[in-house]
């Protein structure tokens, strides 16, 4: 199988292997250390910044694992009181995976344009300046973890000691510590933003951070693409709670490619009466399983071609259960085409030599491209050290869950419980695509009906793209202004407000 771009789990695949781009060359020379300076616009506001490519060790003690961790900093530049400006702290999924994809195609003041029609090939265009990168209301640090990026365990441990939830968690929170301290940030308002399996780093982070003695002003948290309850994201095959809330994105995806009728209403429309439908009749009918009136069974199986655009006779022959999985590769099984699995916007032909193939990979392969042109052209990083976008972790069963194993039980929402419990300036978003089959929108909506999260601190922003909802220019946008509304009224609530750089 191919890499699965972004840290997406294979389980959510139904696959047991994930391939990844094993260490290339050996290191050669120093791990990158170089600051530039440079101007910008952002959501209207001009300033002036500095971009610091720079090592941040982290150590577990003489008997526990280190790491000289490589981070890219955006720090505004001319402001006043710089430490009550918010740092946030980017890091995409895995396990484990570089920060690379939110950096040069969403967040980063510089981006990778993709175009809006999937179809279209991505051209080695030079980057765009993003004006919606959150800089003007926050600095940005893209964190990548050890064996990713320029980023490498110490001498004498091995890559194998963070492949865990707890260790990778641990490696997170003592490079924040780090780099507050090293740039005299303790006091400033601390974000996160996790993607994938990134949330789960983000949530045992969150609370890793909530309970330090040294306290971190942690004020809130994104979650893109929630992976918190992955066991209803995975969908087994008698798990029935998860065809119900996998309903809604494959009605997405039957209104996207065009398989049902538009006609009367809007695709908002069409999306409400899919979550309806999947809480009030579906739930219901699966729950009955083989007492289900035969009449209602075929009334269930029509109304639910009519949601995603599957005939109900395939619905029928599978019990009324058609998983994501099924979805992507019978929507256009006449064509012999696969929806992605990240976007299922995209999709792609089936041949012999790639059974599987992903119609999205080509957006991953062009972030990673553009991010080695932009080290060396605009940040002037100069290295013998091989940009890796992932580590080396070949199968799902060589991370190590230990007793927080999503496909056991889900304790992660707990886990950002506790943290806004001993933090009560601490707020939560997740974003999610209507497009995604990996981490969905039902499953979300589940995620937070069953969290026990203080509901006026909790906010859901649905995305009309995939699993990187930043992709899409008008997801984009409308990203950075919920990343703007989770970071004023926090900032105001800690007392603070944020900064904009002085004009240049």
């Amino acid at each position: 199988m191919k890499a699965l771009m972004l840290g997406a789990f294979v389980a959510c695949l139904g696959a047991s292997v994930l391939s990844v781009h094993a260490a290339d060359a050996p290191d050669s020379g120093t791990q990158p250390h170089v600051t530039t300076h440079h101007r910008g616009t952002f959501n209207g506001k001009a300033m002036r910044y500095a971009v610091e490519v720079a090592p941040t060790h982290v150590s577990s003690g003489d008997s526990g694992p280190s790491a000289d961790l490589v981070s890219v900093s955006y720090v505004a530049e001319g402001i006043k009181r710089e430490q009550d400006r918010p740092v946030m702290f980017v890091f995409n999924g895995g396990p484990i995976t570089a920060s690379v994809y939110l950096h040069m195609l969403g967040l980063g003041p510089r981006r990778l344009v993709t175009p809006g029609d999937v179809n279209a090939d991505i051209p080695p265009a030079p980057l765009a300046d993003n004006p919606s990168s959150p800089l003007d209301a926050t600095d940005l640090v893209f964190f990548d973890p050890a064996g990713t990026g320029y980023s490498r365990v110490a001498t004498g441990t091995s890559p194998s000691a963070y492949f865990s939830v707890d260790a990778d968690a641990e490696q997170f929170t003592q490079f924040v510590q780090a780099w507050l301290k090293a740039h005299g940030r303790e006091a400033s308002p601390v974000y996160l933003y996790g993607e994938s399996y990134g949330t789960l780093r983000a949530a045992a982070a969150a609370q890793k951070l909530s309970h330090l003695k040294t306290p971190v002003q942690l004020s809130g948290v994104f979650l893109q693409g929630q992976a918190l309850n992955i066991i209803e994201i995975s969908q087994r095959h008698d798990n029935i709670i998860s065809y119900t809330v996998s309903l809604p994105t494959l009605a997405a995806l039957g209104w996207f490619h065009g398989k049902v009728d538009h006609a009367g209403k809007t695709f908002q429309q069409h999306l409400d009466a899919s979550r309806d439908f999947a809480q009030n009749v579906y739930m219901p009918a699966l729950f009955k399983g083989s007492n289900l009136d035969p009449k209602e069974r075929d009334a269930v199986a029509a109304k639910l071609e009519a949601l995603t655009g599957l005939p109900a006779s395939v619905f029928l022959a599978n019990d009324l259960k058609v998983s994501k999985v099924q979805y992507r590769a019978l929507l256009f099984k006449d064509q012999n085409e696969l929806l992605s699995a990240n976007d299922g916007r995209y999709k792609a032909l089936i041949t012999k030599d790639d059974p599987h193939p992903d119609g999205s990979e080509k957006v991953m392969k062009a972030a990673e491209a553009a991010y080695a042109k932009y080290a060396k052209d605009e940040l002037g990083v100069q290295t013998g050290y091989a940009y890796r976008s992932r580590a080396g972790v070949e199968n799902m069963d060589l991370w190590g869950w230990g007793a927080k194993s999503p496909f056991g039980d889900w304790p992660y929402m707990a886990m950002i419980k506790d943290a806004m419990t001993l933090k009560p300036q601490l707020r939560v978003v997740i974003g999610q695509g209507y497009f995604d089959t990996l981490t969905t929108t039902g499953a979300t909506d589940y995620a937070v009906a069953q969290s026990g999260w203080p509901k006026d601190r909790v906010r859901v922003a649905y995305y009309e793209s995939g699993h990187m909802a930043y992709t899409v220019q008008s997801s984009l946008e409308q990203m950075s202004r919920d990343l703007h509304e989770l970071i004023s009224p926090a900032s105001s609530a800690t007392g603070t407000t944020p900064r904009a750089a002085t004009a240049p």
